[in-house]
């Protein structure tokens, strides 16, 4: 058992790409060791600007000896009649590099062989690791490989130095157009001459000594812990976002974490533009107090230990303050105006060519909120439709603005500022940052009334637009994000506890584009089909995720509920049927007299004549049906739908005694007739809920 070292290195490495960079190495190169079943105590991974490192302790030195058989001709073909070898019996033998003597007979199926068990020495692991790394290397996920200089390898930065060591020992090879050796570099600044590895349990010290942390996690913890304690000092929380703790990680060999400020002045510009630069173009951790309100600090990490941290910390102060100058510039600039005359440059601004312009969209989402508004005022909920209305209209009025033109990522939030600063209603002012949510999976939803109507007017308005211009999602292709659009149209339904049917909405949302100019819909039907037939297709995509199985999915969706919150209470009916122990054999049943109806030549009635109930079990069973249709009403009113599933599970045992002891296709036409409308009338009864027959139980 030894120590074995890799390590590659590099100019700097792209920092946003190092930590996966190093998971796939130690994946690749653990799966390949387990593959050539070579044995290990652990493997450990290292990352840094310079260098891809693997540590692999306790390994095997050699693959274990593993034992073939080779089988040859059949023993009719093998010897002759006086049990000589044949030709055919000499030649395996040769072949094998033995004499025909040594051969011995296999037993099969097929009859009986000659054969030789062949004991294969493993390879030594010195000799199998070199390529093992290389195609390691070569298998990394980098999107564009470079050369350098002559070289004719390639790699995401151009190689400068490659060790490989079993314990004290440089394993020979060349990886990457570089021969292996035993030295390594530390830090750029700091140590920047080659040094020498005396031994590879020695790495990860030695390195620390050379101002190197060589270990991604552990140097991540530093960071961590040198904001915590600065952002401590001044009573503030750090704003640190895994994507950007991980990119600084990247970023540097050794961490010092430096607290700097700017001026208070700044403050006054929405927190959210400061934030953003600060984060994207310096890679700074912002500070805020314990209400979340941005403080005049900021935490950047530097990669050296300077005796003079001042002047590293003026430094910084002197970048950003002509950065945090533009966007109070911007801000400042958009309010020698109200947000509503912003709206005036949006009637030249195009949505989409087919779809008219951005202020025809604003309307558009006006009016559907609206007709939004009121349903939710007719369910007993707060909501002003004036207030909606006007949000809507000034819904998309930021994307004028400068400060949304430099800032993107601000759009709603800059909105929501200028509505305030414009003393709109803060009904209307919180909606237009609202109408954006949720960003993404998982994410928050709108929380006020008029945020919520915002929301689904605007991705529902974008959904049957681009479905009506034949722009739907194929494949993986996405452009207009319809796929999350969807997502959030349920979830918002569903999650706000909104009993609205998806066909008004749709219906509604067409109806918004046939009556603007310009941008009339030309097959109403097909796009409302089309819309109503993704949404659908969007519930097994959120119920997957949320771990719910495809087969309750299809339950439901067999019987094509419309309503959102509708559709989510049956499926948690049919998630706690699945658990009852009747529903197996209820699933099975269901299946059976689905089938048994499908074959029926002749129309089903719905009533059933009781005076043609001769057998007791079908009496029985018709007795326990009109009790459960009499329970299962008033549940279905309420949509109880987990009571509803619960109370005809009692029709366990009178389903089972009816197909053990009662024949279906009797050769009375009146009593087949009969007894298959009251298996239609047990069948219709589940159908209320779910097709529970689809459940795989």
């Amino acid at each position: 058992m030894s120590t074995i070292l890799f390590e590659l290195g590099c100019e700097e490495l792209p920092p946003k790409s190092l930590k996966p960079l190093r998971d796939a190495l130690q994946t690749s190169v653990t799966e390949q060791l387990s593959a050539a079943e070579i044995t290990f105590d652990s493997i450990k991974a290292f990352a840094t600007p310079r260098r891809l490192a693997i540590q692999i302790e306790g390994i095997s030195d050699k693959q274990p000896d593993r034992t073939e058989q080779k089988r040859g001709p059949a023993i009719k073909a093998a010897f002759d009649s006086d049990g000589n070898p044949t030709r055919a019996a000499i030649g395996f033998a040769k072949g094998l590099g033995i004499e025909a003597s040594e051969l011995t007979t296999i037993n099969t199926d097929k009859g009986d062989y000659v054969g030789f068990e062949q004991t294969i020495s493993g390879q030594a692991t010195t000799e199998l690791l070199p390529a093992i790394f290389q195609t390691a290397l070569d298998s990394l996920p980098i999107a564009k490989r470079m050369r350098s200089g002559a070289s004719r390898n390639e790699f995401v930065r151009p190689v400068q130095w490659v060790v490989l060591m079993q314990d004290d020992t440089v394993i020979d090879a060349t990886i990457q157009g570089h021969e292996t050796g035993s030295q390594t570099r530390g830090h750029r600044f700091h140590s920047p001459d080659y040094h020498d590895i005396a031994h590879a349990n020695d790495y990860e010290q030695l390195l620390d000594g050379l101002k190197v942390v060589a270990d991604f996690d552990k140097r991540q913890m530093l960071i961590k812990n040198q904001v915590k304690a600065l952002a401590d000092e001044v009573n503030s929380d750090a704003i640190v976002p895994q994507d950007l703790l991980d990119e600084v990680t990247a970023l540097v060999d050794f961490p010092i974490a430096l607290r700097a400020s700017f001026e208070a002045r700044f403050l006054q510009v929405p927190q959210e533009a400061l934030i953003s630069t600060m984060q994207a173009d310096q890679k700074y951790f912002c500070l805020t107090d314990k209400t979340g309100k941005l403080q005049p600090y900021f935490i950047f990490i530097t990669n050296i230990e300077s005796k003079d941290p001042n002047q590293i910390i003026e430094g910084n102060e002197k970048v950003v303050r002509p950065r945090l100058a533009d966007a109070e510039f911007f801000f400042l600039q958009d309010q020698k105006q109200p947000l509503f005359a912003l709206t005036e440059s949006l009637k030249t601004r195009v949505f989409q060519d087919k779809l008219g312009t951005i202020w025809e969209k604003s309307e558009r989402i006006a009016k559907l909120a609206a007709f939004i508004a009121t349903l939710m005022q007719q369910q007993g909920h707060d909501i002003n439709v004036d207030d909606t209305v006007r949000a809507g209209i000034l819904s998309k009025a930021d994307l004028a603005s400068s400060l949304v033109g430099e800032y993107p990522e601000l759009q709603g939030i800059a909105g929501t500022y200028y509505a305030r600063l414009n003393e709109e209603p803060e009904a209307v002012a919180a909606s237009l940052e609202e109408q954006y949510l949720p960003k993404f999976s998982g994410d928050v939803l709108p929380q006020t009334p008029v945020g919520i109507c915002l929301a689904l007017a605007d991705r529902l308005d974008t959904l049957v637009g681009i479905f009506a211009i034949d722009q739907a999602p194929t494949g993986s292709k996405d452009p207009f994000s319809l796929r999350r659009s969807a997502i959030g149209i349920l979830r918002i339904l569903i999650e706000k506890q909104l009993p609205i049917n998806l066909v008004a909405l749709v219906e509604q949302a067409i109806k918004g584009y046939s009556d603007a100019e310009g941008t009339k819909i030309a097959k109403m039907g097909d796009t409302f089909t089309q819309v109503m037939a993704f949404l659908n297709s969007r519930y097994r995509a959120m119920y997957t995720e949320q771990g719910v199985s495809v087969d309750t999915i299809q339950a439901v969706q067999a019987i094509n509920p419309h309503m959102p919150l509708d559709f989510d209470q049956r499926i948690r009916a049919v998630q706690a049927f699945s658990e009852l122990s009747q529903a197996s054999m209820l699933a099975d049943s269901n299946k059976r007299v689905a089938n048994i109806l499908a074959k029926s030549e002749v129309s089903v009635a719905d009533t059933v004549d009781e005076a043609l109930l001769s057998e007791t079990a079908e009496q029985n069973l018709y007795a326990n049906v009109q009790q459960a249709q009499t329970v299962v009403q008033p549940l279905l009113e309420q949509a109880d739908y987990t009571q509803v599933l619960q109370t005809l599970a009692s029709l366990d045992e009178p389903l089972t005694q009816f197909f053990d002891n009662v024949m279906v296709n009797s050769d009375d036409a009146a009593l087949k007739n009969n007894r298959l409308a009251l298996l239609k009338q047990v069948r219709a009864l589940f159908l209320s809920v779910a097709d529970i027959s689809e459940l795989q139980l």
